[in-house]
């Protein structure tokens, strides 16, 4: 059965600085933390892999990664672009893309097939692909309209030392099913623990909280949900607004809301980290050394 690596390569990276951060390479072959994905991916048995990406970016990222891995599977690009909005619609001032959203529906006509949707510049660990993988090729008694999954980091392995992130803290029921996403932003590393920066005061939570990192499990029937959608968050902005994003966490939210989705969240134990910040950059060698080390992958996986 075919099924889909979807990864999300768009992002500006303003953070990051210069150059194009989910082509930096960081591991002891000069890997890019995708190429780590795409092994772990196909490991679980995923056999497609679709590059979401800016067009102007086609030719280096070809050069790059995509070619060269196309050589033992199968590879499509999708292209995520300001201007490629319904008809009607407008960039006006707007200078970057429109969130995860539309990065994802950007592949439709180009997946067709159940597929897990991941952000190129994170390394997710082993479990979490395997698990996803079982979950779409299970079959499942759909109590709603969608049925997805998701994978559950705890908070606490998601965090960057040199600064703060966003992450969609979870809730869930006792039949493990996502009940809400809480987009929350400034969470920080104090003291070893997360805490929420509220301008400037400290509120601690939870490391074990489960929270999402763009890694989900979903069904190709979500796009016609999509592009509806964005028809409706655009009519909703204020033609001044050039910074809302129609994003994932945000979209399924809603859907929970209205009892259109099921939401499966598949926990796992694994360390997620990636390339949020510049400083970020020695440790994620660090630990893709690490990883290497302990026998967890070959010494070049390219």
């Amino acid at each position: 059965m075919k099924t889909s690596l979807v990864i999300m390569a768009a992002g500006i990276g303003s953070r990051f600085g210069k150059g194009i951060k989910q082509l930096e390479p960081l591991g002891p072959s000069g890997e890019l933390i995708m190429d780590y994905s795409i092994h772990d991916a196909m490991e679980a048995g995923f056999n497609k892999v679709v590059f979401i990406i800016r067009k102007e970016m086609e030719d280096y990222f070809r050069e790059v990664i995509g070619d060269r891995i196309s050589r033992f599977v199968e590879v499509e690009y999708a292209f995520q672009e300001l201007d490629n909005l319904p008809a009607g619609f407008e960039k006006g001032e707007r200078t970057k893309p429109w969130g995860t959203g539309q990065a994802v529906l950007a592949c439709k006509g180009i997946v067709n097939e159940p597929f897990i949707v991941i952000n190129a510049d994170d390394y997710y660990g082993k479990e979490a692909f395997k698990k996803i993988y079982d979950f779409l090729h299970t079959e499942r008694d759909k109590k709603t309209e969608f049925d997805f999954c998701m994978a559950g980091f705890k908070l606490k392995n998601t965090l960057s030392e040199n600064g703060g992130v966003t992450r969609g803290l979870c809730e869930t029921d006792e039949n493990g099913l996502l009940s809400k996403v809480n987009e929350t932003k400034n969470i920080e590393k104090v003291d070893g623990k997360p805490a929420i920066n509220e301008d400037g005061n400290y509120r601690f939570i939870s490391g074990e909280t489960l929270c999402s990192m763009n890694m989900w499990g979903i069904t190709p029937d979500f796009f016609d949900y999509l592009e509806k959608g964005f028809v409706e968050f655009l009519s909703s902005l204020d033609k001044d607004d050039v910074k809302t994003e129609y994003l994932l966490p945000i979209i399924v939210d809603d859907m929970l809301k209205k009892n259109e989705v099921t939401v499966t969240v598949l926990d796992t134990d694994d360390k997620w980290f990636g390339v949020t910040y510049q400083e970020d950059k020695d440790a994620v060698k660090a630990a893709l050394a690490d990883l290497v080390a302990k026998g967890v992958y070959p010494e070049n996986i390219k």
